[in-house]
């Protein structure tokens, strides 16, 4: 089926026909699924073909099949993207003017999809020619579009017009423009232009066309054509508002007009302070007249306004496109915010500034957002009004605009702005509004309380979101916004809803059946949720407080006088909610950081000058208490649930990282009656008290004891419970070490004593996982720092890794060690104690290197003995690997010479051991999923042997010890090579295939040849011969980072040649060397197969333009070094060219590579920079034209 097209010459009708019929006959083929590899084939000739635009814009003009005047529009576009560097300029013209002509003179087809297809084929076209087109041929195709746009040709042809539009300047944002294969810079200068020049323009069209339709509309009793017009010139309007403004947001003359060539192209936040989902547009002061001074916006309102009310009856219409856009750019107009504001006075809340905005251009934004929310309160007040409607079956679409364009508002004003706006058109204000409207929702979820997503999840969501945006710290203080009174109330009204519903869900999901899965994605949602519950409460905190604390207050004595008479579950469930409500409430999560006591907590509750009538001692001292329960093995069993342990281990952590042991607790023990010294703020008064009252001089060191004993038993209470585990595990206790403050009292600790004992020398925490061993192991390491002295340090660790190494060194001594190392108990304790020196060794510091050092030096041999006899057990295998990996790369830093040798000397007998058992092990005549497993264990391991072997290289680049290790008879470039001797025959091509062991290889290998290029030449025959193979995988990889490290490594290989040969030296000697062998074959040099390899990818294959300058610099080198085969390759390449046009292009382009910009041969960086542009403007000039087939 797969036909060649010609190439050049005009065609006649009957080639014209048949390229046509055999189109059809694929598009047909495609669609019914028959022979679809073929049919696929022959619409691909069409579109490599050279020059087939008279073919498509025959089968475009002729063809009955859409799908196949579809294909003929994207072959325009692949072939005309591709070519344009050899098109002339009427060629190009042309094209365009034939895309443009057409979709009008189609304008009322029914066939949507190929409108839209060559309308964006224009839109392409446009902008490839947009830097080269004058701007009297911009003119030319704007004034034929702009005829369509305002109606001069009919409403069919207004309507493809304004859908044109929306294609180019979805093209010429970066966001959404499609791959050109050019420069980032030239997105960036096309996108600078149209926003400069054409953008307002573009938008004032769209404005007219709606405009002129609308009095239709309105006065129409049924649909009318002219919807379709208005609907998506509105889209077109909201599309250009939505546009990510850059240059001329600041002043009307004298905009920065610099290009930013490293902007991802990804929309971001314009401008707006705070994190929420919402865009601030800021278009600067040039549209003042079109957007803000011309009546506009009261247009907008106007039309929605009147359309609302006549079709008040018609459900239906709120959904409706016309409606829908509608709103989405009243939405839009909310955002709107900088200078394009104008100054002036400031009216009566002048004093309150907006944000971005100045105090003179305030008030102006005040009015506009007025107006905006005088006509959008209808959407959305009464709230129970609108959600009773919403529930009799009203469309949800309007009141979610609504709750969409609060948040807009919010994100574009500060709180007091946004309190004061309502309060002139309704005797409340817009906060009061904004907790009424969310009551409602949250009412609504606590009726439909579904796993289904309703209108009032998203609701929800978006006045969470909004909530967020007013409530969020605007400065670096971190002082979180003070509402007014009336909106405390509201606030504290609203928390007060939402804890009754959560409840009440906790409550009800008491007996349910919902499997684990659904439970733990609800307990991730309810995270994100509780962060936004926590501002609100925060908000009105003198109020949340003692309604947390009232309500444990009533849950805890429910409990307990109910036991043993009534069920728990209900009221344990409530509890399991409000622990992690409190949670979130009082504390912050860390981060990685030590979080600080919430500003709202620390400036309230200023008459708290009594630790004992604190409330947030008095909450947090009562669900401690509650925790403290969990100890009574009675009380555990009866009413700590592996769930409601998870939550009181929960709390405990972060609580314990913001209230235990505070880095800013005020005084010592010896200056207790600090606070009654001098007069004080009250606020600062009742922060010592809380400061102070869970320090280390206070109630600290006590409740540290008792959570290290609620820790020792969710551990060893509750076995198998990997989540529970984890969190105490990974959260809790490491939370602890991890503050060195609290690590010299945890250290001392009778609980803390125990658990490491436990840990050292019994067994019952061997029913933790894999990762959980490890993490409490380095957990306990790491308490080492809180000993008085080093020594007592490493002490600590040798007593509690020494009972473990121990055993490892008796099972590897016993004479029966093949036969009982297989037994099933023994693996699993050999697999428990490697992942406990894992975690040990991972938790390696400079003040117990030597402890670290003493246990990994203990078990070198077990290790080589375990590896010979657990071969065949890749676990084992994989867990000795880690271990050793883990071990070195804390230590080697360290390591003095004599220290150094030995280690290295373990690793290399490590690496040959391993090779020795698994050269040749995976059989291809394994079945594809033995093998597939097979791979998968290698890959594991082989990873981990590439991270041993770069732990080993950077002891090159950072070295404490005193002595060289040179003096010790070790080279670090001479092991890492041998390494890679060894390992390399054991990384296949299909090894590859695995992306993080790929990249790790060519990470090893890339810094191996960049900073010891001269082993190369000392590889053996076989090794070398693998390294250029790889090499020659990587240079075609789909991933751009392992392209870049090959290119690096081939920068590095050549320039070092270059270097040393013009030094006199050998260099990389015969590896570089052409030559022919004793049979008569020739024998080519590394950088020849490279400079062949690099040219041709360079040129004929695809890849990300970011790739060119790491290209350059490996291209240049080459050059230099193969200056004779550069020569012949260029002159070949210009030889097949036919074209006498395009061979002259070639050789001048060539010529241009080497000679523009004053290049010379030198290696450095001014020549790089100077070859990078050389290559950049090369591509440019010939890639397309040497591309087509």
């Amino acid at each position: 089926m797969q036909q060649v097209y010609p190439q050049t010459g005009p065609l006649d009708v009957t080639q014209l026909q048949a390229t046509m019929q055999a189109i059809e006959i694929a598009c047909g083929s495609v669609q019914m699924h028959v022979n679809p590899a073929a049919a696929e084939a022959t619409i691909l000739a069409l579109c490599q073909s050279s020059r087939p635009y008279q073919a498509c814009q025959f089968i475009m003009e002729n063809s009955q099949l859409a799908n196949a005047r579809f294909q003929a529009a994207g072959a325009i576009r692949v072939a005309a993207i591709r070519e344009w560097g050899f098109l002339t300029a009427d060629d190009k013209r042309s094209l365009i003017s034939f895309c443009l002509c057409f979709i009008m003179q189609h304008a009322s087809s029914p066939e949507g999809f190929v409108q839209a297809k060559v309308s964006s084929v224009a839109a392409q076209l446009m902008k490839r020619g947009w830097l080269d087109f004058t701007a009297a041929e911009k003119e030319a195709y704007f004034c034929e579009v702009k005829q369509a746009v305002v109606g001069s040709h009919g409403l069919d042809v207004q309507f493809i017009g304004i859908n044109f539009l929306e294609s180019l300047v979805s093209e010429f944002s970066p966001s959404t423009s499609s791959a050109l294969g050019l420069p980032r810079e030239f997105h960036e200068q096309c996108r600078a232009s149209l926003e400069l020049d054409y953008l307002k323009t573009l938008y004032c069209w769209a404005q007219d066309a709606a405009v002129s339709v609308t009095n239709r509309i309105i006065e129409s009793d049924s649909a009318v054509p002219e919807v379709r017009v208005c609907a998506s010139a509105l889209r077109l309007m909201l599309q250009i508002l939505t546009w990510e403004f850059r240059y001329n947001t600041n002043a009307v003359e004298g905009a920065k007009k610099s290009i930013d060539v490293f902007s991802t192209g990804i929309g971001q936040d314009s401008g707006s302070p705070k994190g929420s989902d919402c865009t601030l547009v800021q278009p600067g002061p040039s549209w003042r007249d079109v957007l803000i001074s011309s009546g506009h916006i009261g247009w907008l309102l106007n039309l929605y306004g009147a359309l609302r009310h006549k079709f008040s009856s018609e459900g239906y219409w709120l959904d409706c496109p016309i409606a829908v856009s509608a709103r989405k750019l009243i939405v839009q107009f909310c955002s709107l915010t900088g200078t394009i504001f104008p100054s002036g006075s400031c009216g009566s809340i002048g004093y309150i500034l907006l944000k971005t905005n100045s105090i003179d251009n305030g008030h102006a934004q005040v009015q506009h957002l007025l107006q905006l929310l005088s006509g959008i309160i209808l959407w959305i007040d009464p709230p129970d009004a609108i959600s009773n409607a919403i529930a009799c079956g009203k469309s949800e679409s309007e009141m979610l605009d609504g709750c969409r364009a609060l948040l807009s508002v919010a994100t574009a004003t500060t709180l007091p702005v946004f309190d004061e706006l309502l309060k002139s058109i309704r005797p409340f204000g817009t906060l009061r509004l904004l907790s009424s409207l969310m009551c409602e929702v949250v009412k609504d979820l606590m009726v439909h309380n579904t796993e289904e997503e309703t209108w009032s999840w998203v609701a929800r969501d978006i006045l969470l979101d909004t909530w967020t945006a007013l409530l969020v710290p605007v400065d670096s203080s971190g002082q979180n916004a003070l509402l007014p009174p009336e909106g405390i109330n509201a606030a504290a009204d609203l928390f007060a809803l939402i804890v009754e519903s959560e409840i009440k869900a906790a409550s009800a999901s008491a007996f349910s059946d919902e499997n684990e899965a659904n439970i733990q994605a609800s307990v991730v949602a309810m995270d994100e949720r509780l962060s936004s519950y926590a501002l609100i409460a925060r908000a009105a905190i003198d109020i949340t407080i003692p309604l947390l604390i009232r309500l444990f207050s009533e849950r805890f004595a429910r409990l307990y006088q109910g036991r043993g008479i009534n069920d728990p579950t209900e009221t344990l469930e409530e509890l399991y909610s409000l622990l992690l409500i409190s949670g979130h409430v009082l504390a912050d999560e860390g981060q990685g950081e030590t979080p600080l006591v919430p500003k709202a907590i620390q400036t309230h509750f200023m008459d708290s000058v009594e630790a004992d009538k604190h409330p947030v001692i008095i909450l947090s001292g009562s669900i401690i208490r509650f925790a403290e329960q969990s100890l009574d093995p009675e009380m555990r069993t009866s009413f700590f649930s592996p769930r409601l342990m998870e939550a009181a281990i929960w709390f405990l952590a972060r609580w314990s990282s913001t209230y235990l042991m505070p880095a800013e607790e005020f005084g010592d023990k010896n200056s207790s009656s600090e606070i009654d010294n001098g007069p004080q703020i009250p606020s600062q008064v009742s922060k010592k008290v809380l400061f102070r009252f869970f320090g280390e001089y206070n109630q600290g060191k006590p409740l540290l004891d008792v959570i290290v004993r609620i820790s020792m038993a969710a551990l060893l209470s509750y076995p198998g419970e990997k989540d529970l585990q984890e969190l105490t595990c990974h959260q809790l206790l490491h939370g602890l070490v991890r503050r060195k403050n609290v690590c010299k009292h945890l250290i001392a600790l009778d609980a803390w004593c125990d658990l490491a004992k436990t840990f050292a020398s019994e067994r019952t925490l061997f029913s933790l996982n894999a990762s959980h061993q490890r993490a409490l192991a380095e957990t306990l390491v790491l308490s080492a720092s809180g000993m008085q002295n080093t020594e007592g340090s490493n002490q600590y660790i040798r007593d509690l890794m020494g009972h473990m190494t121990a055993y490892l060194v008796e099972i590897s001594s016993k004479n029966d060690l093949k036969k009982v190392a297989q037994q099933p108990d023994i693996i699993l304790l050999v697999a428990c104690l490697l992942e406990r020196l894992r975690g040990a060794a991972s938790a390696s510091e400079p003040r117990t290197q030597k402890a670290i050092y003493e246990m990994g030096f203990s078990v070198m041999n077990p290790v080589l003995v375990f590896l010979e006899v657990y071969k065949h057990e890749s676990a084992v295998v994989y867990l000795l690997l880690k271990f050793v990996v883990d071990w070195v790369e804390g230590q080697i830093i360290y390591l003095e010479g004599q220290e150094t040798a030995i280690v290295i000397n373990f690793c290399m007998r490590l690496l040959q051991l391993y090779s020795s058992h698994n050269i040749g092990k995976i059989s291809l005549s394994l079945s594809s999923s033995l093998l597939s497993e097979a791979n998968t264990e290698k890959y594991k391991d082989l990873r981990a042997l590439l991270q041993l072997l770069s732990n080993i290289c950077s002891k090159d680049l950072v070295d404490f010890s005193s002595d060289p290790i040179e003096a010790h008879g070790t080279n670090i470039s001479q092991v890492v090579y041998f390494g890679l001797h060894i390992v390399s025959p054991l990384i296949t091509l299909d090894l590859l295939k695995y992306p993080k062991l790929c990249h790790d290889y060519f990470f090893l290998l890339s810094h191996m040849l960049e900073v010891y290029p001269e082993m190369v030449a000392q590889l053996n025959g076989d090794a070398f011969a693998h390294v250029l193979g790889t090499l020659e995988f990587g240079l075609h990889h789909q991933d751009i980072d392992v392209v870049d490290m090959c290119l690096r490594a081939l920068k590095a290989l050549a320039s070092y040649h270059k270097k040393e040969t013009d030094a006199g030296k050998a260099g990389l000697g015969s590896n570089a060397t052409c030559y022919k062998h004793a049979d008569g074959q020739l024998h080519e040099g590394i950088l020849s197969r490279f400079l062949r390899s690099l040219l041709q990818f360079l040129l004929f294959d695809d890849y990300s333009t970011d790739l060119v300058s790491t290209a350059a610099d490996a291209l240049l080198p080459l050059i230099l070094c193969e200056q004779g085969l550069y020569q012949r390759l260029g002159n070949e390449l210009i030889d097949r060219q036919t074209n006498p046009a395009f061979k002259s292009r070639l050789a001048s382009a060539l010529q241009s590579l080497t000679s523009s910009n004053n290049l010379s041969s030198a290696l450095d960086r001014p020549n790089y920079q100077k070859f990078r542009k050389n290559l950049h403007s090369f591509l440019v000039e010939v890639r397309g034209f040497l591309r087509t087939i």
